[in-house]
Order: structure tokens, then sequence, then C-alpha cells
């Protein structure tokens, strides 16, 4: 059953090694667990309901607390803690287009906020309700969740936008066909959801961002349905995709997505190697991007976040084995580990990787008999991550991440930048974090750069809040200020809100407003999302 107050299935865990335990301990000290309250006593806070009634929406109390926050860090503390603060009014579970068409009317007739939910997984703050006059109903897209049509001629595949990313796999792959895309939170998030922030998933570098296979859709706005056709290719103005797009439910809420989809690939794997340093690395995966090698993704890992997921991810025995062999190859403690993938024709991957090994070779990779070992660990456990969340803060420890992208040219003063901040952040506290980063997505104008950090809880819920907002303001200030963007696949929400001037400009950010307070001058639709309407 998912969690109510964390990440994913409760009968999913990833655990922290021993060795990786000690390590997270030997940079922030040692840490104390904050206690957590129980569902009941949430539920026990719901206020009554400001609602209509209506047979499509439940004012249940379980409901309305299991829908009342996403995953970002405030969120976490929200759930553990029990400070809900808001919580929505009632959950509306629509089918059709129709019925989201009619709840929207609805919300005019009787005047209240509308919140879209897919997957929950926003670590931005996107569906978090907040104190209005007004009800809110929050809009759960769960049982739009089927592949309605598939044009295979065109390769056009055509979903409900609620489908979560596993079930957008099995019902193309079950027609040898794949979207292939793959963010972190796949196993949870949807395509709707998807499209509306703009994401990217693992292996953009074969199959593109979101914005490469969205094909068209149906949005329903407070002002009608707008239908968004298909066309390949159009000089007919601005682009209604893009319009959309990264609007973040405040244009309208998208019902059916259309897709550009492939067949499912002959081959695929997966590798593991090791760079003798972070320049190697990322001069590995620039001239990956720049050369255009079809490859499928390319990840490179500071040394500080290989020596963390070696041991984090790894027996005491495994790490000393590898890390006695890579020593024996030559690779000290600035070694970074570079995972790669390839995906197609086994006679693409064949000269893929002929062409990946050469650049390897010049910049002396070190793979061997690692490389495809590691490389099936990886995969198998990709989706893993968020679990670790729950994990360390039974510990007392605090997790949490920040991500953007920027050229080439600027790669490293942002992430040495992201990382002195977040590292010097709580020094007035006495207080230490741990910190590593990856790039996650390369391009040949740049990369994205994601940063993890650790830190330790407060004495109190209150006083880790005021921690992560340190951490998490100096940082975004950082980002803001360092020609690049708030986010490169997270989004905006509330959390980046304030940032966003300081990347589009005034005339862009007009643009926006003008687009909100056209299509929803009432601001019905999740106010204060993507742009700070108090302001």
């Amino acid at each position: 059953m998912r969690r109510w107050n964390g990440w994913g299935d409760d009968s999913t865990t990833k655990e922290v090694s021993e060795h990786g335990g000690a390590l997270i301990r030997s940079f922030i000290g040692e840490p104390k667990a904050l206690a957590d309250v129980s569902l009941e006593s949430v539920m026990a806070k719901v206020p009554a309901s400001r609602l209509p009634k209506h047979p499509l929406i439940s004012t249940d109390a379980e409901e309305r607390v299991r829908h009342a926050r996403g995953q970002s860090f405030p969120d976490w503390l929200a759930m553990r803690s029990g400070d809900f603060d808001v919580f929505p009014d009632g959950i509306a579970y629509p089918e059709t287009s129709t019925q989201v068409r009619e709840i929207l009317d609805l919300a005019v007739e009787h005047d209240f906020i509308v919140i879209p939910y897919g997957g929950g997984t926003s670590v931005a703050g996107h569906i978090t309700p907040q104190e209005n006059a007004k009800a809110i109903l929050t809009i759960d897209m769960g049982r739009m969740n089927q592949l309605m049509e598939l044009n295979e001629e065109s390769q056009i595949a055509t979903f409900g936008a609620g489908t979560p990313g596993p079930q957008v796999e099995s019902q193309l792959q079950a027609r040898g066909y794949t979207l292939g895309h793959y963010p972190q939170s796949w196993e949870l998030s949807t395509i709707g959801g998807w499209v509306a922030t703009r994401s990217s998933g693992q292996q953009s570098l074969r199959y593109g961002r979101i914005e490469q296979m969205f094909a068209g859709g149906k949005l329903e706005t407070m002002l009608g349905t707008m239908d968004i056709p298909t066309i390949p290719a159009s000089s007919a103005g601005p682009d209604m995709r893009e319009v959309t797009m990264g609007m973040e439910g405040r244009m309208g809420i998208y019902t059916e997505v259309k897709v550009r989809v492939v067949r499912v690939a002959q081959e695929e794997k997966f590798m593991v190697c090791f760079m003798p340093s972070w320049e190697a690395g990322k001069a590995v995966a620039r001239e990956v991007a720049q050369q255009k090698i079809p490859m499928s993704m390319m990840r490179v890992s500071n040394a500080a976040e290989t020596r963390a997921h070696a041991n984090l991810g790894t027996t005491l025995k495994q790490f000393k084995l590898l890390d006695g062999y890579l020593r024996f190859r030559g690779l000290d403690d600035n070694r970074c580990m570079l995972t790669f993938g390839v995906t197609g024709s086994k006679l693409q991957n064949k000269s893929s990787m002929k062409q990946v090994k050469k650049i390897l070779r010049q910049y002396k990779g070190i793979g061997g008999p690692l490389a495809n070992i590691m490389g099936s660990i990886w995969a198998h456990g990709r989706f893993k991550f968020p679990y670790l969340r729950e994990t360390t803060w039974a510990q007392g420890i605090a997790v949490d991440t920040l991500e953007t992208s920027t050229d080439w040219d600027n790669v490293d003063n942002m992430m040495n930048g992201m990382e002195e901040s977040l590292r010097t952040a709580l020094k007035d506290e006495g207080e230490e974090v741990m910190v590593f980063t990856h790039l996650s997505h390369v391009y040949g104008q740049g990369s994205s750069i994601y940063t993890t950090y650790f830190f330790r809880c407060a004495d109190t819920y209150e006083n880790t809040l005021a921690r992560w907002k340190k951490l998490k303001g100096n940082t975004c200030d950082v980002i803001a200020q360092g020609r690049a963007t708030i986010s490169h696949q997270h989004g905006v929400g509330r959390d980046h809100a304030p940032y966003m001037p300081a990347e589009k400009g005034e005339l862009g950010m007009r643009v926006i407003e003008t687009l909100i307070k056209d299509f929803d001058p009432e601001k019905r639709l999740n106010p204060g999302v993507l742009i700070e309407d108090d302001k």
C-alpha cells in the first residue's frame, strides 16, 4: 500500500549499509530522530468540507490527508509532524474529459479553487493547498489511466493524463512500443504531470525530453476545451504544445496526452566505468553529446558522489574489493563514476560502443569486468533512490536535492557554487552538510547538474524546516544569479516561483502572467504555482 506520509509503496525500502551510514555520520555528526505522528491523529484535524455535495467529489478525511501534500521537503515535514495547516476540502476522481469539464464548470458556479493531482510526486510544492477564503478541490486524475489509442502508422499513442509511468510502458510494450520516458519518479508520476512540468527522463539522450515526445492532446481550461492537434511540424505561429507545456495547471488541466512512441529496441545495456578525475569524466560526456554518438544515457558523478554511492550501494566486502581493484588500476580518491547506456539494434549498439570506448581510452577510463555488472546493478535499482529518504529519516538524517542546467563553460562554476553554498549554509549553527553532485542529462550545449545533500534534523520540526530554508534559499540564489535555470526537471511549483523572474526577465514574466490572467482571470486554477500571484 502507498505510504500516506512518505514515498512509494510501504513494502519497499532502500537500506543504508553500515559503512554507508558511518560515512554520512562522519560528515554531519551523530543524528537524533524526530517523532512521527499517526495517520489517525492527522485525520482528526481535518475540518468540515466547504464544497458543495457532488457525485464526483469525496470529502472523506483520509483521502483529503493523502492528497494534501506532495514530496517536497516542507511537505515531508508536514506529513511527519502532522502540522498540515491546510487540507483540500475534497477530492474529485474524474474518469473522462467530460467529467473534468463538469468539475471546472462547477468551480465557476460555486467559486472554489482547483488543484490538479497526478501522482503526487512534486518536490517543488505544486499540489500543496494554501490558506484561502474559498474552498479547495483537488482533482485526482488517477482513474484516467488507459492507453486510449495507438496509431501505429504515425506512431502516436493517446493516454489518459493520469496514467503513471509503469502503466504507460506496460500498455505500450504489450503492443511492441515504448515511450522511453523514465524520470526518477517514474514509479508514481503521470504522463499528464510530465507534460505539465516539462519532465526529463533518464534516457533522454535517445528518446528526448517530454517536449520532444509530446505530440498534442486535450486541455480543459476555465474558458473551454483546447484540442491540440498532432501536426509533425508547423511554421504557423507559436506552437500550442509549447505554449501550454510547463504551465503547471495554471492554464488548464490535461485530460488526454498524445505522445510520439517508438518500437521497443532490440537490445539495451547499461554500464559503469571509472574515470581518473572529474575533468576526464566531464570531457567524455561532453564529447559523446557533441559528437552525437547515439547513446541512451550518460551520467557523471563527481568524486564525492562516487565515494558515497560506492559506500551506500555495497556490502563492506564489496566496497573493499571495488576500492582495492580501482586503486590497483591507478585510480585514487579523485576517481569519478561514469554511468552510460546504449539502446537500439545490436548493430547500432556495437557501433556506439566502439565510438565511446575510443573516447574512454583517450581519457583513461577503467571499465573491464566491472562495467556490465555494475551497470546491471544500477539499472535494477535506479528507481529506488527516493526510498532512501525514508531510511535516513528514521535515523534523524534529512536528505534533499537541488538541480539546474547550464552551458558547458559554466558547469564547474555552477556546481562548485551550489556545493559551497550548501556546505556552508548551516555554519552559524555549527552544523556540517554532506554534499555531492552528478551530471544527469547532457547536451551539446551544456548539462544538467543534480546535487544531493544530507544534514542533521534539528531538535524540533520547526527548526529543521528553518535549516532547510537556509540551505534551499541560499543555493537557489546562487542558481538564479549564475546563468542557470532554477529547474531543469523538477518544475517550478511554489518553491521555485520566486526565482522565475531572474531567468525569464520582465517581458518573459509578462507573457506568462498574461496567459494565466486571460485563461483564468479569477485565479481558480492552482494559484501561487509557477508565479507568485501576490507579487
